[in-house]
């Protein structure tokens, strides 16, 4: 679905830059890494630890015992200090499983003259920062197919190695497994898949009872259409060429089957209590990947039933 100029454009050169293959990857990458460990070091600054209670080792509050509660609960050294008991909780640090899908099929190589990055490069810089995140947080991160979960320091560098050495054709949508029903699943793509495709790799994921986020990555000319005169559009993934002679007249057509799309992928994100966004590549990547944490982390919550910031 993401147009690309005829003759020389930037457009065109993106498709050719990066087009998915392991070779413009690896000459990408060593960039794409630094950037995504400057941006998760930036947000991390500003995040403080998850502040529930739970299973751990870290003291978080005291809190009055309720009735009913076993007795062997009771912190008998703070209670004695006056008429209530009370109970020592620790904070939540229970080990979580989270799935990211970086879309790195060739459509995802297209980037216009406003985008300050390809939506291949937008996707896997928000990967490997939101993995960087989430392993310094307590987090196991994998890749559908490709990555077994690690909570390893250095996650982002055996993600890109994954990367580097997967000789499989780039899917646009993740493979279909199982994943266990308290994971989560962050699929970073364009979602120009034929809605049915969509529907089917949604509804295998979600299965099992797992929760994830669906986060379209496109170039702002794909949400504006700012084409006009005789024009090529260039399908990148074999389905050929389409040539326009007046391009500003399919704009009002464009925009609404856009809308009809992304309604459907909204309709069935929502079937399934899964989080639908969309992103452009001239936005921030640190905002996208603050708003993909605070996202997550209040999901969390509600799964649980707790309220965020509260204990449980």
């Amino acid at each position: 679905m993401a147009p690309a100029l005829k003759p020389a454009t930037q457009e065109i050169e993106a498709v050719r830059r990066a087009d998915g293959e392991s070779r413009s990857l690896a000459a990408s990458l060593p960039r794409l890494v630094l950037e995504a460990r400057r941006i998760a070091a930036n947000v991390i600054h500003g995040l403080h630890g998850r502040r529930r209670a739970g299973t751990g080792e870290n003291f978080w509050q005291y809190r009055r015992f309720v009735s009913g509660e076993a007795a062997q609960r009771v912190d008998w050294r703070r209670s004695a200090r006056d008429d209530h008991l009370y109970v020592r909780e620790q904070e939540w640090e229970a080990a979580h499983t989270v799935w990211l899908w970086p879309d790195r099929s060739p459509s995802m190589a297209f980037a216009s003259r406003t985008a300050r990055d390809s939506k291949l490069e937008r996707a896997l810089v928000v990967a490997f920062a939101l993995a960087e995140l989430l392993v310094t947080g307590g987090e196991r991160v994998g890749i559908p197919g490709l990555m077994t979960p690690s909570s390893s320091r250095n996650v982002v560098d055996k993600m890109a190695q994954a990367m580097l050495h997967d000789r499989a054709t780039r899917a646009s949508l993740p493979p279909q497994f199982v994943p266990s029903p308290l994971a989560e699943l962050v699929v970073l793509s364009d979602f120009w898949a034929p809605i049915d495709e969509i529907r089917v790799m949604l509804g295998g994921l979600s299965s099992s009872g797992a929760h994830g986020t669906l986060l379209q990555i496109v170039d702002p000319a794909e949400e504006t259409f700012p084409y006009s005169g005789r024009i090529e559009f260039v399908e990148p993934e074999g389905a050929g060429v389409i040539t326009a002679g007046r391009a500003e007249n399919w704009a009002k057509d464009y925009i609404a089957r856009v809308a009809a799309h992304r309604a459907a992928i909204r309709a069935e994100a929502n079937k399934r209590d899964w989080l639908f966004s969309i992103h452009t590549t001239d936005l921030s990547a640190a905002e996208l990947l603050l708003f993909l944490h605070t996202g997550m982390m209040a999901s969390r919550d509600s799964v649980r039933g707790v309220k965020a910031g509260q204990p449980a």
